[in-house]
């Protein structure tokens, strides 16, 4: 699905954002879900939509008041372990393990719902297990441990295009 990615009116809204004071008020509690401005992202990041380019995420940490850990979640449901059902009042949704980030409580707009402690023991198992897997799994473009430690360094992969003065695009 291609949609627009309006890169300049995020930018414009995450200036905003970064302005904004939490009311102290405001408490914010792992299993919650919040609808949040989680902007225009690249690749398999996901994105926010609306004009807040928001969508729901549910708190898997808070660090303190002003530093979360938060996971996606989306309509889209998938028979996947790097997907977790979870029936609300409005429908099905899936929190989307893979979708972990750190996000500024500035970006939490309004809280709508919270997940069972069942729900929730079972989300952190398995953020868990992939954080504990001894193989990343070589699914549509990834790499192996076998690949990852192949004679030839990644670090050395990426030399080989540098040219002479060895710089790279991101010097």
């Amino acid at each position: 699905m291609n949609y627009f990615k309006d890169f300049d009116k995020w930018n414009s809204l995450k200036k905003k954002i970064d302005l904004r004071e939490v009311d102290e008020s405001i408490f914010f509690h792992e299993r919650d879900v919040w609808w949040c401005s989680i902007g225009v992202n690249i690749g398999v990041e996901s994105n926010g939509k609306n004009d807040f380019f928001e969508r729901p995420v549910l708190i898997l940490k808070v660090f303190n008041k002003d530093m979360i850990w938060c996971l996606s979640i989306t309509s889209t449901i998938k028979a996947s372990p790097f997907y977790y059902l979870i029936n609300f009042e409005t429908g099905p949704r899936s929190v989307m393990i893979t979708q972990i980030r750190t996000v500024s409580s500035k970006r939490f707009l309004r809280k709508v719902d919270s997940v069972s402690d069942e729900d929730f023991v079972a989300i952190k198992y398995a953020v868990s297990a992939i954080l504990l897997e001894s193989e990343t799994p070589a699914i549509n473009g990834g790499i192996s441990e076998a690949e990852a430690t192949n004679t030839l360094s990644i670090s050395e992969v990426g030399t080989e295009s540098q040219g002479e003065a060895g710089e790279s695009e991101l010097d």
